[in-house]
């Protein structure tokens, strides 16, 4: 039986030697991926006004900012631009 050659090293998972990782609902197609395989997306929003945060920023008030977390599985974050597909030569590594 002939063995298929490997795609990648790390056959798509970020490294780690925990074994087994936690599975995760992709934010926006709602495929489960596994943890190591998702693509994370940090987005800081703010929780105040455009024109208020202007006026409280002005009068010298500390503006606490929100955090927005998403996960992705691959193929949404090559859909969504995040992510760019390598070239062949450069894939087999």
């Amino acid at each position: 039986m002939k063995l298929l050659p490997k795609k990648r090293k790390s056959s798509g998972r970020t490294g780690s030697s925990k074994g087994k990782h936690r599975m995760i609902q992709c934010s926006k197609c709602g495929r489960h991926v596994a943890r190591s395989k998702a693509k994370v997306v940090r987005r800081r929003t703010n929780l105040v006004d455009g024109r208020m945060h202007k006026e409280l920023k002005d009068s010298g008030t500390i503006i606490i900012s929100g955090q927005e977390r998403k996960f992705l599985c691959i193929s949404c974050a090559v859909h969504s631009g995040l992510v760019s597909q390598r070239a062949e030569d450069e894939r087999k590594e």
